[in-house]
């Protein structure tokens, strides 16, 4: 395998439901996802995207083909490894936010690194830095319903960071917020991507997106096509 691939996947394939209802949800999608780029996965609604992502993810078990992350075959592994994988190596960015609301800014960043062990020492290092790099340092002491939308998705991708994970996955991140914020978070994740070195795969069907991508993929019907 490439050194700089970090996700590849092989001929995923997942369907739901049985006769008449069946659903092909994705069929036979081969993706790499490589250290320092964006992948903007384009489609409409129902065309598979979730379903995608949450196999790449390693949030769902697709019926046939294979996942790697770097050089290790990760398809048939048990709850357990699949949690650590999920902690260590993938981070995620939801569309509704998925934050704590009775916690600080400052604590949903440091959880995740609380429930892994992290010293407070380094937390509150990685915490500060995070709180920084995304323009929230200010309202590190704020409550989510006390921030903006904007701010809100900011927290989330700093969270999603908090365990520098190889992968970063965002499902239709900006589907809640208006133009000039989809584009400050677009900005800010390609960014981190570039400095840190880091994949990401961002769905979406907002074509201002498409911007901000270094690789657009498309997919349709469950069909993955490379553009």
């Amino acid at each position: 395998m490439t050194a700089d691939v970090i996700v590849r996947c092989e001929q995923l394939t997942k369907t739901y439901g049985r006769g008449a209802g069946r659903v092909h949800a994705v069929r036979e999608a081969s993706l790499s996802l490589r250290a320092g780029e964006v992948v903007v996965l384009r489609g409409p609604s129902g065309s598979g995207k979730t379903t995608l992502l949450n196999l790449i993810g390693l949030l769902d078990t697709p019926d046939s083909g294979r996942v790697w992350i770097g050089d290790r075959d990760v398809t048939d592994a048990d709850e357990e490894q699949l949690v650590e994988l999920r902690r260590n190596d993938l981070g995620f960015v939801f569309q509704t936010f998925a934050l704590l609301p009775v916690l600080s800014a400052r604590e949903n960043v440091d959880l995740p690194l609380r429930l892994a062990g992290v010293r407070r020492r380094e937390r509150e290092r990685r915490v500060i830095e995070l709180l920084e790099a995304v323009g929230l340092a200010e309202h590190a002491e704020q409550r989510p319903p006390e921030l903006s939308g904007g701010q809100q998705q900011r927290l989330g991708i700093a969270r999603a960071l908090a365990m520098r994970p190889r992968l970063l996955i965002a499902d239709e991140p900006t589907g809640q917020l208006d133009s000039l914020n989809a584009e400050a978070m677009m900005g800010l994740i390609a960014g981190m991507v570039h400095e840190r070195g880091i994949a990401a795969i961002v769905s979406t069907h907002d074509p201002r997106i498409a911007a901000y991508a270094d690789r657009l993929v498309s997919i349709h019907d469950g069909i993955v096509t490379a553009e």
